[in-house]
């Protein structure tokens, strides 16, 4: 199913989608190239599951797409929960991890991961999660970040538990990515779903804001987060 230059897939249930997923990440860990994870609670069986999927990463670096402020061990750091997933159940370890230092704030953290980046012009896949008020990475509805143009990595409040300010990849780069890949699932992101996938562009839900401009925009949903879709 196709709407609004994203193509839907649609599994039975989170445990199918997450596998789905898992797939395609070990696909690309197989490709080679620079890949973006994403943090939250819905990746994280994907995670594991691509990990029992493909043992050798070390053709690909891995980034990410936004952080909370905390240091990498705290449970609320997304690349701690990459590496616990992830990282810590692979033989062969990516060519590089290229996490952000939310450690050192939003502002210092973003400057230096912008830094990291280095002349990167484009990553090969980029994971994405969609948040019930339809933010994506931490770009939040409504929010000045949605109006960045010139800089790739931005500090950001958070308008979402949990309370803690952020570090974000900014729309240009986001929508530069070669494959953009969604992962939605639960009835509480029905709603949001809906309006990302299927409505009109809106600063009120950042992630419908985020196509590849030059590649593959797909979103793996399952039932009841693609309910008001089917």
């Amino acid at each position: 199913m196709k709407t609004r230059n994203v193509e839907i897939e649609v599994t039975e249930d989170a445990e199918a989608a997450a596998a789905r997923v898992a797939d395609l990440l070990a696909d690309a860990a197989r490709a080679g190239g620079h890949v973006v994870l994403t943090g939250g609670s819905t990746p994280a069986r994907a995670y594991e599951l691509a990990a029992g999927r493909e043992q050798d990463w070390s053709r690909v670096e891995l980034w990410w797409g936004d952080e909370r402020c905390v240091p990498p061990d705290d449970d609320r750091s997304n690349f701690g929960m990459a590496k616990r997933t992830l990282l810590d159940n692979i033989a062969t370890q990516p060519a590089a991890v290229h996490r952000m230092r939310g450690e050192l704030g939003p502002d210092a953290g973003a400057e230096e991961y912008d830094r990291e980046m280095g002349d990167l012009a484009r990553f090969d896949l980029l994971l994405l999660g969609l948040g019930p008020d339809g933010h994506v990475a931490s770009l939040f509805p409504n929010q000045p970040t949605l109006d960045e143009s010139e800089r790739r990595v931005l500090g950001a409040e958070a308008k979402l538990e949990p309370f803690v300010d952020r570090i974000t990849l900014t729309l240009p780069v986001l929508r530069c990515a070669h494959a953009i890949l969604f992962l939605v699932t639960g009835a509480d992101k029905a709603d949001a779903a809906a309006r990302a996938f299927a409505g009109q562009p809106s600063r009120a839900t950042p992630a419908g804001l985020v196509r590849a401009v030059s590649g593959t925009t797909t979103a793996v949903l399952d039932r009841a987060a693609a309910a008001k879709l089917l």
